[in-house]
């Protein structure tokens, strides 16, 4: 069975799953749970006239929507932290924009940087190593010794703090 997954794995990252998934660190994950569920489920393999490979992309792409089905709740941190970051290019010819754009990206930067400062060491690890850094959620857990599900909930209440502490751009302007 290894040889078999050894010999797809690398087009299902390739072709299926980073294009997928976007983002390097979340491929290299959903690969390794793809071939982790392959493992528990060959006796669940039937053969039709087609390669394994079939099988195998059908599992990488159903991991690929369970991650971003799952990122909604992170998404909406990025989303937060997006949408006080002006993304638009302002034309050339107006250096004024151009500098109060700077200048409003280094406001909300300092904003992130306070609002990590006010959760704790835990949370600001946890959101650093794997919002930031966008390090695999193995490795985020194995830097903070915990088990990848104990990291999956650390996450998940780090966002949670940082979004009640960041609150909303009004709030701030008070």
């Amino acid at each position: 069975m290894k040889p078999i997954l050894e010999r797809y794995a690398s087009p299902l990252y390739a072709t299926v799953i980073l294009p997928r998934v976007g983002n390097a660190a979340a491929a290299e994950d959903v690969l390794r749970d793809t071939m982790a569920t392959a493992i528990e489920k060959i006796d669940k393999f039937r053969w039709r006239g087609r390669s394994i490979y079939v099988w195998l992309r059908q599992i990488a792409t159903n991991k690929a929507y369970d991650v971003h089905r799952k990122s909604k709740r992170t998404r909406k941190l990025a989303d937060a932290i997006a949408a006080e970051m002006p993304t638009e290019s302002l034309p050339e010819h107006q250096p004024d924009a151009q500098l109060i754009a700077v200048e409003e990206r280094q406001r909300n930067r300092e904003r992130i940087d306070a609002t990590l400062d006010k959760i704790s060491d835990r949370y600001r690890m946890a959101i650093t190593l794997r919002l930031i850094e966008e390090l695999p959620r193995s490795e985020c857990a194995q830097r903070m010794d915990v088990t990848t599900g104990t990291f999956d909930v650390l996450l998940f209440r780090a966002v949670r703090a940082f979004r009640k502490h960041f609150g909303s751009r009004n709030e701030s302007a008070e």
